[in-house]
């Protein structure tokens, strides 16, 4: 096929990377310049990414979310949908900038052939789909929270030691970067915890008696049990500021790093 949704996806990770190349622009200028065209160039990217995302479920005529491709396409898909609702608000459509090389970064290792693998699972409606649904939406949200960390951690650095290029920047006070990437965090904690349940709940049906000893599993609940940790130091012991936006920042690097072996691993979810 000479246009398929490999080819869409393709063009949308060539978007993001030019959007991560004008953000190095932005940046040496200290977020000072318009933030639109870094906007309009994700937006592009996401039009081809969610075409990309039509075919591939026409194709096979299923919720595309089987393999390790699809999964990744399903999971930055949400998280720039997220992105440009938020950058409607032009005081925060600076966050692309921020955004765009993770983006790129994922598109790039979707794009790996090896991932792509055909899977025997049939399509399933209902609690499966909003669990699969519910663990994206976390991912988008811990995503964001990051980006609101990395922006923080940014800011705060400038203020240190650039004064005057802190004082011309677009970007918020760094008491509501560390609201946001807080809220964020909470939000995509509470889904994760739901999604959880239910996988417990997909599990029983099934008569799966490996449920507990699946590595994906076992993976989730340390990264729920690490963003619980980072909730609790936060509102209870008042661990906010740089080392809430570090931890943000921190685990969201480590989920990037260890999902894709984690799913591997999983005879749940590599049938």
């Amino acid at each position: 096929m000479f246009w398929s949704d490999r080819t869409s996806f393709l063009i949308a990770v060539l978007l993001y990377g030019i959007s991560s190349i004008y953000a190095i622009f932005l940046f040496r200028r200290g977020f000072r310049q318009d933030t639109r065209v870094s906007y309009l160039l994700l937006l592009g990217g996401f039009a081809f990414h969610t075409m990309a995302m039509l075919q591939r479920g026409f194709t096979y005529n299923r919720c595309p979310i089987h393999n390790l491709y699809e999964a990744t396409l399903f999971v930055e898909w949400t998280m720039l949908a997220i992105y440009l609702a938020v950058g409607l608000w032009s005081r925060l459509r600076f966050v692309g900038a921020f955004a765009s090389p993770f983006l790129f970064g994922l598109g790039v290792f979707a794009l790996m052939p090896q991932l792509d693998q055909s899977s025997a699972v049939a399509a399933r409606e209902g609690l499966l789909s909003f669990h699969v649904a519910l663990f994206a939406l976390a991912y988008g949200a811990f995503g964001l929270s990051c980006v609101a960390g990395l922006m923080y951690l940014t800011q705060e650095r400038d203020l240190k030691f650039h004064k005057f290029r802190a004082v011309l920047s677009l970007m918020p006070p760094l008491q509501r970067l560390d609201i946001v990437a807080g809220r964020l965090l909470f939000t995509g904690l509470l889904m994760w915890t739901v999604a959880l349940i239910i996988s417990g709940v997909l599990a029983r049906q099934q008569g799966s008696t490996h449920y507990m000893g699946d590595p994906k599993i076992l993976w989730s609940f340390l990264v729920w049990a690490i963003y619980a940790t980072l909730v609790i130091l936060r509102w209870k012991f008042a661990q906010g500021g740089r080392r809430f936006a570090a931890g943000a920042v921190g685990t969201f690097v480590f989920v990037l790093l260890t999902y894709w072996g984690a799913s591997l691993l999983s005879p749940i979810h590599t049938p």
